[in-house]
């Protein structure tokens, strides 16, 4: 388990253990590989990220996990796997999310992505990313830092 404080000033707790946080966690975030890149999605407002989401009622977390990467990339998956849980411990509320590495086959082009304008296709993740403005305040905290780590020692 590592532990640090995120972009907004809160407790953030990862573990790669299985489901150390909670056996049903509402939210997922998927890691996403596309024939040697990194695939991405343009969230609107915060940037450039990993795909994921709420856990919709009736679906699991895995189910979750592909559903949101088609939505938010038009991405079908080959291969998912649960890499861990994460937990961000806020003032509030304290929320979990399963992390998971997914290998994509296909792009399909959508009429739309949600939330997002659709995929980006990264050769590599920056080194200087916590401070590059382009992506997302999650891509910028030590959960993708602790994630790639895992996924280089396993993958």
């Amino acid at each position: 388990m590592h532990q640090f404080i995120d972009y907004y000033g809160n407790t953030v707790e990862i573990s790669f253990e299985d489901h150390p946080y909670d056996k049903k966690p509402k939210h997922v975030w998927v890691i996403c590989s596309f024939e040697g890149k990194w695939l991405l999605t343009k969230h609107r407002y915060r940037g450039m990220e990993f795909p994921g989401g709420k856990v919709e009622e009736g679906e699991t977390p895995e189910q979750a996990a592909i559903r949101e990467v088609r939505e938010e990339t038009g991405g079908g998956i080959s291969s998912i796997c649960y890499l861990g849980q994460y937990q961000i411990i806020g003032k509030e509320t304290v929320v979990t999310k399963n992390i998971y590495y997914a290998t994509i086959e296909k792009l399909h082009s959508q009429e739309h992505y949600f939330e997002t304008v659709g995929p980006v296709l990264l050769a590599e993740i920056p080194t200087n990313i916590k401070r590059d403005k382009r992506f997302s305040f999650m891509m910028r905290d030590d959960v993708l830092l602790y994630c790639m780590k895992k996924i280089n020692e396993e993958i």
